[in-house]
């Protein structure tokens, strides 16, 4: 008698093997592992390239569970979230969405930049942050109950979205929060040091620079040079580019055309590369 055929795992391309580099700065870590106890759904609140997604693929791996990510956008239909009917050689099937596939199977899903969808869309993961915990494919006529392992975890930058874009209360309520903001120095320069494989004295210079660009927040510039920058920045000069001519392509010139924004922000790079 022939052994059963080995059950394909669904969310095999998911699974993340090896440990994600990540930095705590507070309590975050063992609050996440609170919330993930309970399954509760969650918001992580930040600003752009402060560490948010690698934080969730830390937690994803060190709670073991597959992680399945989905960049949120205004073009971005409800059926990109739970799925839809195709056409292929063996005629019209049914193809989970990411959101489905995590809820039916047990993973974390997590939706980055979730205000950038439309609000018509995101509704469709009501369901899956209360008590209920299901979610209907009407489309299919079928009700899935989530997976005892899965979580919803979604995340936005609250001082750079519209009030247009804006999360609505009656989806907000349904979370948890945590919130994130770049390093302090002394980490960031950590950090910056390890991922971009620099010395620590190189990584401190370009905390400097991005440490003055975050105070031009408040004179117009809508955000300032986040540490995801920063490590391109050190990559680049690592490699033998130029410091300046690092900082002007991954720092100056990526954050802005504003002439006068531009301005000011050579200033910080001279004053941290004389």
């Amino acid at each position: 008698m022939s052994a059963p055929a080995p059950v394909s795992d669904p969310l095999a391309a998911y699974r993340i093997t090896e440990a994600p580099y990540y930095r705590p700065c507070s309590g975050e870590v063992a609050l996440y592992q609170h919330a993930y106890a309970h399954r509760l759904p969650l918001i992580l609140k930040g600003p752009t390239g402060c560490g948010k997604t690698r934080f969730v693929e830390y937690m994803a791996w060190k709670l073991g569970r597959p992680l399945v990510t989905l960049a949120c956008n205004e073009d971005m239909t409800a059926a990109d979230l739970v799925g839809r009917w195709l056409l292929d050689a063996d005629g019209t099937r049914w193809h989970d969405g990411p959101l489905t596939l995590a809820a039916r199977h047990g993973a974390i899903c997590y939706l980055d930049e979730v205000v950038e969808a439309r609000q018509d869309t995101t509704v469709v993961i009501h369901p899956l942050t209360d008590a209920r915990r299901m979610l209907p494919l009407d489309r299919k006529g079928e009700l899935v109950h989530a997976h005892p392992d899965f979580q919803l975890v979604v995340s936005y930058n609250p001082g750079y979205q519209s009030a247009a874009k804006d999360m609505k209360p009656s989806t907000r309520q349904r979370f948890a929060a945590l919130e994130f903001d770049y390093p302090d120095a002394t980490v960031e320069t950590e950090i910056v040091a390890h991922e971009a494989g620099i010395d620590a004295a190189l990584a401190a210079q370009l905390v400097g620079v991005a440490q003055g660009s975050r105070a031009l927040r408040q004179q117009g510039l809508d955000e300032g040079i986040s540490t995801r920058m920063l490590i391109y920045a050190g990559i680049l000069i690592r490699d033998g580019v130029a410091p300046r001519d690092s900082c002007e392509m991954t720092l100056t010139r990526a954050l802005t055309d504003d002439p006068d924004l531009l301005a000011a922000l050579r200033q910080l790079v001279d004053a941290h590369f004389p």
